[in-house]
């Protein structure tokens, strides 16, 4: 089972979003049988079948084992990942493009780039083989300014020393990768 999968097929995405599909995707948490699913989701065992043949055709279910009892084979399945993203490019047919936002501090500007690195990074990861692992880097954290001057000077000294950096490991000959950095308000936590 993945962690997270980019869902970046409209057809999978619709799939998904059905509501009695989306409920079967939760009680799903742990492997289960179509009874097993029936019972948490209050629907007849054939219905949730009939919905996990179309869960599994798209790849958001998949085979888990099986256990004979009583003379009857039971299938379990599991979902194929713990948690489903959909790729932006999937109500538009594309990606925003960072470079279309003229404000570099706006809160559009931040969520194109990011938009773009869920699309990318889902596509890549897509194409990689079960079990190979992508050569990513994330850094998060939570940093509190004690003033907006604080903060821009923060800011300078991040991009000074990233230039530096990109400055001193770059070829042009290397591999590229993508960097990002953001930084925005985090929100309130419930308490």
């Amino acid at each position: 089972m993945d962690d997270i999968r980019v869902l970046s097929d409209a057809v999978v995405v619709e799939v998904a979003l059905d509501p009695i599909r989306a409920s079967i995707l939760d009680a799903l948490a742990e492997p289960g049988s179509a009874a097993s699913v029936a019972a948490t989701v209050g629907l007849t065992r054939q219905k949730v079948n009939y919905h996990l043949k179309a869960l599994e055709a798209h790849g958001l279910v998949e085979p888990a084992g099986e256990r004979a009892w009583g003379g009857i084979t039971e299938r379990y399945v599991r979902r194929s990942a713990r948690h489903f993203v959909v790729a932006p490019d999937v109500l538009e047919g594309r990606v925003p493009d960072p470079n279309e936002v003229a404000d570099r501090l706006s809160a559009a500007y931040l969520v194109a780039v990011n938009a773009r690195t869920v699309s990318e990074v889902g596509s890549i990861a897509s194409g990689v083989a079960a079990g190979t692992r992508m050569p990513t880097l994330t850094v998060d954290t939570v940093i509190g300014f004690r003033s907006p001057e604080d903060r821009a000077a923060f800011a300078s000294e991040l991009q000074s020393a990233i230039a530096a950096l990109v400055a001193r490991y770059h070829h042009d000959d290397g591999r590229p990768h993508r960097l990002t950095v953001s930084s925005y308000p985090r929100p309130e936590e419930p308490s």
